[in-house]
C-alpha cells in the first residue's frame, strides 16, 4: 500500500488556523442561546467511569434495530433441528450430559460442504449463545442461560471451530469482488460473518466477565480462553491480528461488506480480555515498579479520579449579553465588576473569530468563566453584593476537600536544570549532571534541592530508555536481552510489520463516525452492516433508521477510542517505544487535528444524545411484547441524564490526546496551531470530574505559549487547573517563562526520537541483529573447509550451476596483481 494512500485525509471544515467556519447573523445568536441554556441547566453526572459499560449494554450494543427480525430467525432454525433430538422437550429441562450431546451434534453439522446449512447451524449455535429466550420469562434468565451456554460452548471447541469459518469467510474473494462490485451494499450482504462474529463476541464478553457465583471450572475456563487468544495459537499470531487484517482490508475497499462495528468491538473486547483493562494496568504498574525497585506509586490514580468533584461551567457569552441588555434598561448589574473591555461579547467572545491582528488568542468565555469553587452563573450576586440573601441554601456549595488531589513530582531532569541555574548564578560554571554536590551554593538552594529530592519520581519508562542506552552502547558486553513472552510483547511483535495499516485504518474509521463528518464520495461506508435490503418507505422507518444509524456510529467511536486507549496504555507499561512507534503513527496520521475536530461541536448535545430504543434493545426486545412505536415515541428517547458509551468516548479521546502530547513540545505547539484552547474550553460545560481533568491538564500544558492576555482572562480556569492537576515542582506552566518555550522545530524532535524507536526495534527483533559483531573468518583454508549444506535434489542441476556461477561470470585475473 503506498504511503500516500494510507493517509488519513486531513480535516476540511477546520480552516486554516484551525477553527470552524462561523455561522453568521441571526445564526450565531441562537447558537450561543443554544449554549447558554445547555450550559445553565446542565447537571452533575453521576457517571462512573470503568473498562466497560453494564454487561446488558454492552451485549445490546452488539446489535443493530435493523438486524431484530434475525432473532426470530435464529430461533426457528434451533427449534427445527432440535425439535428432531429432544422429543418434546425443552432445552433447560436437559441433563447436562444431553446438552453436550446435542453440542457435539451441531459441530459436526458445522463442517458440512453446503454453505446454507452451514449458516443453520451457525444461527442455531447463536441462538444457544443468546440464552434459548424463548424459553425464559425475564432478561435476568436470559442472562444466566446465556453464562450456561456460552461456557458449555467453549468447553465443546465451538470457538476453534469458528475461527477456521471466519478464515474460510476473510478469504472468500467471491463475496469480496461481488461486493466490491455492488453499487449499495446491505445487511445481506455479510449474514455469514454477523452470525459468526456475533457468537464469537458473546463468548468473549461473557467469559471475560467475571461474577461471585462462578463455578470453579468456569474460572479455569476463563484463564484457559484467555491465555488461548492472547497465545499465537491461531495460524501462530494472537487472534487479535486476524481481527485487525479485516479492519485493514476492509478499509483499503477490498471488502467493504464486513460488518465492521462487530469486528472493532470483538477487537476491543478481545484485547481487553487478554491484556486487562485500567484495573489490571493499575496493578502490573505497581508490580513493575517493585520488579525494577523503584519506590512505590504516591497514590491509586483510579481512587483519586474518582473522589474529584465535578466544577461548575464557564460563562457562556450569551448570558454576559442578557446582563448588558438587563443593565441598559436601567437594571440593576449582576456583575458591576466585570472589566469594560471584556462586555464586547459579540466580538471579543467568539470562540471561532479569527482575528489576524492579534498574536494572542483571547478566549472570551474565559473572562467571566467559573470553572472551580464558584456557584451557579446565576448566583454570582452571592460573591459581589453582600447584601442580598444567597438564592441556593448553603449546604448546596461545592466544598472542596482541604489540601491538593496529587503529591507533587519532579523529575531528575528539572533538578538537574534547578542546579544548573543555580550553579550558573552563585558560582559561574557548572557540574553536568552531578545532582548531589552542593559546595559553595547558598542555604535556601541546599533546602530547595532537598524538597526537590523529596517529590523526585522515577518513572517506569526513564528507567526503559537508561538501560536502553546501555545496551544500545555495550551490546557485547551486557549480552542479549531477556524478553518476557507477555501477552502484550506477542501482540506487538505481530502488529511491528504492519503497525501503520492498522493506526491508519483505525483512525479512517473513526474519521467517518465521527458526528462533526460530512458525507463524501470517497469515504469509507460504514453503515453496510446497518442499512436494510430495503430502503424505509415511511416516516416511521425513516425515523428509526435514522436513530440507528446515530446509535451505529456512536458504538465505532466507543470501540475505536477504547481500543486505541488500551494499546497506548499497554504497550507504554510493556517498553516506552514500543508505546512511542504507535503515538507517531497517530500524529504522522493527523490523529491530533481529527479528535480537535471531534469536540469542535456542541459537546453537551453529543453527551445528552438519545440515539437509542429501549424497547428494541436486547434482551428487552426478545423477552417483552413489543409495543408499537410512534414518531412520538421514538422522539421522547430514554429517560437518562446522558449517553453512557458517548461521554465514555469522549474521555477516552482526551486521554488519548493527553498521552500523544505529554512531555513533546513539538505535539503541544500543534494543539496551540490548531487553535485547541476555544475548543477545549467549551468541553469543560460538561459537569463530569474526570473529563474536566482531562481537558484541563490539555490546557495546562499550552498556557504558557498562549500569552499574557489569554492567561490574565482566564484566571478562573488558571485556578481550576492549579486546584485539580497535579503539580510538578520547577514547572513555570503559569508564567510562560520556561526554557522549553522556544521556536519548535517539529521535524527535529519527531526524527531523533523516530531515530531511538528504529535502534530500539532493530535491535530487539531483528533477526540479523549481530551482524556487525560476527567474527569474519579469514583463513583461506578453514573457510574453504567448512561444510556447506546444499538441498537435495543440488546434484541435478550441478553442472548448469557452474556454468551459471562459474564458467559464464568473466574474472579480472589481472586485477589480483595490481596494487591494493
Amino acid at each position: 500500500m503506498q504511503a500516500e494512500d494510507m493517509e488519513v485525509p486531513m480535516i476540511n471544515n477546520l480552516n486554516d488556523n484551525g477553527d470552524r467556519q462561523r455561522p453568521k447573523g441571526k445564526d450565531v445568536f441562537k447558537e450561543q442561546q443554544k449554549e447558554s441554556e445547555s450550559s445553565m441547566e446542565s447537571p452533575n453526572l453521576e457517571f462512573e467511569y470503568g473498562d466497560t459499560d453494564t454487561l446488558t449494554a454492552e451485549l445490546s450494543e452488539l446489535y443493530s434495530y435493523t438486524e431484530e427480525p434475525e432473532f426470530a430467525l435464529n430461533r426457528d432454525y434451533f427449534e427445527e433441528d432440535f425439535r428432531s433430538h429432544a422429543r418434546g422437550r425443552r432445552w433447560i429441562e436437559l441433563m447436562a450430559e444431553e446438552q453436550r450431546a446435542y453440542v457435539m451434534r451441531l459441530l459436526d453439522a458445522l463442517e458440512v460442504t453446503d454453505r446454507d446449512k452451514r449458516l443453520k447451524v451457525a444461527r442455531a449455535i447463536l441462538y444457544l449463545a443468546q440464552g434459548v429466550f424463548d424459553e425464559c420469562d425475564t432478561e435476568v434468565d436470559v442472562l444466566h442461560w446465556s453464562r450456561h451456554n456460552v461456557f458449555l460452548l467453549y468447553d465443546m471447541g465451538i470457538f476453534t471451530a469458528l475461527l477456521e469459518l471466519l478464515s474460510m469467510e476473510i478469504d472468500n474473494s467471491q463475496a469480496c469482488s461481488s461486493a466490491v462490485r455492488k453499487p449499495a451494499i446491505s445487511l445481506a450482504d455479510s449474514t455469514e460473518l454477523r452470525v459468526l462474529l456475533s457468537i464469537m463476541y458473546l463468548m468473549v464478553e461473557t467469559i471475560r466477565v467475571q461474577t461471585e457465583d462462578d463455578r470453579p471450572e468456569w474460572r479455569s475456563a476463563r484463564e484457559a480462553f484467555k491465555n488461548e487468544l492472547g497465545s499465537p495459537l491461531y495460524n501462530g499470531e494472537p487472534f487479535a491480528l486476524l481481527l485487525f487484517t479485516m479492519v485493514t482490508k476492509f478499509c483499503s475497499m477490498n471488502a467493504p461488506h464486513f460488518p465492521m462495528k462487530k469486528v472493532l468491538l470483538l477487537l476491543w473486547k478481545t484485547i481487553l480480555f487478554t491484556l486487562g483493562g485500567f484495573e489490571e494496568l493499575q496493578e502490573m504498574k505497581v508490580r513493575g515498579r517493585e520488579r525494577l525497585s523503584l519506590p512505590p506509586l504516591p497514590e491509586d490514580s483510579i481512587k483519586v479520579v474518582r473522589a474529584m468533584r465535578a466544577a461548575s461551567p464557564p460563562a457562556s457569552a450569551m448570558e454576559l449579553i442578557e446582563q448588558q441588555q438587563q443593565q441598559k434598561r436601567g437594571r440593576r448589574s449582576r456583575r458591576p465588576l466585570v472589566k469594560q473591555d471584556s462586555l464586547d461579547t459579540y466580538n471579543e467572545r467568539d470562540p471561532f473569530k479569527n482575528d489576524d491582528a492579534r498574536d494572542e488568542e483571547e478566549d472570551p468565555e474565559d473572562t467571566d468563566s467559573g470553572i472551580e469553587g464558584e456557584v451557579d452563573p446565576l448566583d454570582r450576586d452571592v460573591i459581589i453584593q453582600p447584601p442580598p440573601p444567597p438564592l441556593k441554601p448553603p449546604t448546596e456549595r461545592v466544598n472542596f476537600p482541604k489540601g491538593l488531589p496529587w503529591a507533587p513530582k519532579v523529575r531528575e531532569k528539572d533538578i538537574e536544570h534547578f542546579l544548573e541555574t543555580s550553579r550558573n548564578k552563585f558560582i559561574g560554571f557548572t557540574l553536568g549532571n552531578d545532582t548531589e554536590t552542593l559546595v559553595g551554593l547558598p542555604r535556601p538552594i541546599h533546602e530547595s534541592v532537598k524538597t526537590l529530592k523529596q517529590h523526585k519520581y522515577v518513572s517506569i519508562a526513564e528507567v526503559q530508555i537508561k538501560r536502553e542506552e546501555e545496551l544500545q552502547q555495550c551490546p557485547l558486553t551486557l549480552g542479549e536481552e531477556e524478553v518476557e513472552e507477555t501477552p502484550t510483547e506477542m501482540l506487538y511483535l505481530g502488529m511491528l510489520p504492519n503497525l501503520s495499516q492498522y493506526v491508519i485504518a483505525l483512525l479512517k474509521l473513526l474519521l467517518a463516525a465521527a458526528p462533526t463528518s460530512k458525507a463524501k464520495t470517497d469515504s469509507i461506508n460504514i453503515l453496510a452492516d446497518v442499512l436494510p435490503e430495503e430502503m424505509p418507505i415511511t416516516v416511521l422507518q425513516s425515523m428509526k433508521l435514522g436513530i440507528d444509524v446515530n446509535r451505529h456510529k456512536e458504538i465505532i467511536v466507543k470501540a475505536i477510542s477504547a481500543l486505541l486507549l488500551l494499546l497506548l496504555k499497554h504497550f507504554k507499561l510493556n517498553h516506552i517505544y514500543q508505546f512511542e512507534i504507535v503515538s507517531q503513527h497517530l500524529v504522522f496520521a493527523n490523529c491530533i487535528p481529527l479528535i480537535l475536530k471531534f469536540f469542535n461541536q456542541n459537546i453537551m448535545s453529543y453527551i445528552s444524545a438519545k440515539n437509542s430504543i429501549c424497547v428494541l434493545d436486547f434482551p428487552h426486545c426478545v423477552v417483552h411484547e413489543m409495543p408499537e412505536l410512534t414518531a412520538e415515541s421514538l422522539e421522547a428517547g430514554d429517560s437518562n441524564q446522558f449517553c453512557w458509551r458517548n461521554l465514555f468516548s469522549c474521555i477516552n479521546l482526551l486521554r488519548i490526546l493527553n498521552k500523544l502530547t505529554k512531555w513533546k513540545h513539538s505535539r503541544t505547539m500543534m494543539l496551540v496551531v490548531f487553535k485547541s484552547a476555544p475548543i477545549l474550553k467549551r468541553a469543560l460545560k460538561v459537569k463530569q470530574a474526570m473529563m474536566q481533568l482531562y481537558v484541563l491538564k490539555l490546557l495546562k500544558i499550552q498556557t504558557k505559549y498562549l500569552g499574557r492576555q489569554w492567561r490574565k482572562s482566564n484566571m478562573k480556569t488558571m485556578s481550576a487547573i492549579y486546584q485539580k492537576v497535579r503539580h510538578r515542582l520547577n514547572d513555570d506552566w503559569a508564567y510562560g517563562n520556561d526554557i522549553d518555550a522556544r521556536p519548535w522545530d517539529f521535524q527535529a524532535e519527531e526524527c531523533a526520537l523516530r531515530e531511538s524507536i528504529e535502534k530500539f526495534n532493530s535491535r530487539r527483533y531483528d533477526r540479523n541483529k549481530n551482524g556487525d559483531f560476527t567474527p569474519v573468518d579469514n583463513c583461506l583454508q578453514s573457510v574453504l573447509g567448512q561444510r556447506v549444506e546444499l538441498p537435495e535434489d543440488f546434484h541435478y542441476s550441478y553442472e548448469m550451476w557452474l556454468e551459471r556461477e562459474v564458467f559464464s561470470q568473466p574474472i579480472q585475473w589481472e586485477g589480483l596483481l595490481q596494487n591494493p
